[in-house]
């Protein structure tokens, strides 16, 4: 396929942008007097997003979609599928617990820990200007969540709980990354998109005898939303990486605070504090570095790889 950066830097902002208008939909079908467990908004995320995954590799030709269907590591899928379901339903459910903008910010981790899981468990070599990096962030993260773990002993233990689970899901967000990682030597992106997919929603119907709601009316419309959107959010992110190359559009992810702000603020009445905004500045800025800094290394090795080939 063609590159076009604009195409990419375009596609991974709309991306962005439909991933936080899930998290808001999410937001509402969690709250409210029949609030949806997030097992079910897992199922409901997955279920209908599956349709536009499937119509999306068919107009790009049969072979798409065989491409999208076949695979040679079942196991690794199903591995990858229960860290990934793990990641999405802490997510909603700090999702239901904290404002927008907030979560938002807990989940700029996930990047960061990659770096540290990528060395622990691929071998990758980490050495000292990214460890400063990732020192960086991770104080960040503790900025954004230091009015919850710090409060006075009164302090909403639920909000509390929300910061938790939010952190304990960028964790597993940077797990399924390394999975993903290793499945890609193999598989290609879309049998990854596709069985995730498949996986979540199984998985997400074990979480029945936790109690799930019977939802009508315009909770229904939402939760199908939910699926739709966060579908059409996963083809324009694996889209952008196809024009354009990730250190030119992973930097647009940091835009989502921004709009998390705008959205939380409109919809929700959410303000964020100038803590969590102090806190998300240093998260941004220790990303953009090590996406700098890999940008840098990449192109030293494409230098290194061309030198060799003319030197044989």
């Amino acid at each position: 396929m063609e590159t076009s950066p604009w195409r990419g830097i375009i596609l991974k902002c709309l991306s962005v942008l439909l991933f936080i208008v899930m998290g808001a939909l999410i937001k509402v079908t969690g709250a409210g007097d029949q609030p949806v467990p997030p097992g079910q908004q897992v199922f409901f995320r997955s279920i209908f997003a599956l349709p536009l995954i499937v119509g999306w590799l068919l107009l790009q030709g049969k072979g798409q979609l065989y491409e999208g269907l076949r695979t040679d590591r079942p196991v690794g899928h199903f591995f990858r599928g229960v860290i990934g379901t793990t990641s999405m339903a802490l997510s909603f459910w700090a999702l239901s617990l904290l404002p927008l903008a907030e979560v938002t910010a807990i989940f700029f981790a996930a990047p960061l820990l990659i770096v540290i899981f990528a060395g622990m468990f691929l071998g990758e070599d980490v050495r000292l200007f990214r460890l400063s990096v990732v020192g960086l962030g991770l104080t960040g993260v503790v900025i954004v969540m230091s009015p919850q773990l710090t409060g006075p002993a009164g302090a909403d233990h639920l909000r509390i709980l929300g910061a938790v689970v939010a952190l304990g899901s960028a964790v597993f967000t940077a797990l399924a990354h390394i999975f993903i990682r290793k499945l890609s030597l193999t598989e290609s992106t879309t049998s990854i998109v596709f069985w995730f997919t498949i996986t979540s929603a199984v998985l997400s119907l074990l979480t029945i005898p936790f109690g799930w709601v019977t939802p009508q009316g315009m909770t229904l419309v939402l939760l199908i939303a939910i699926g739709l959107v966060g579908g059409l959010g996963q083809i324009c992110l694996t889209s952008a990486y196809r024009h354009a190359d990730a250190s030119v559009v992973a930097p647009f992810e940091y835009s989502s605070i921004l709009i998390a702000i705008v959205i939380g603020w409109s919809f929700f009445g959410e303000v964020p504090t100038k803590t969590v905004l102090s806190g998300a500045a240093v998260i941004m800025l220790a990303g953009i570095l090590i996406i700098w800094r890999e940008h840098k290394l990449g192109l030293e090795r494409g230098k290194a790889r061309r030198s060799s080939t003319l030197q044989g």
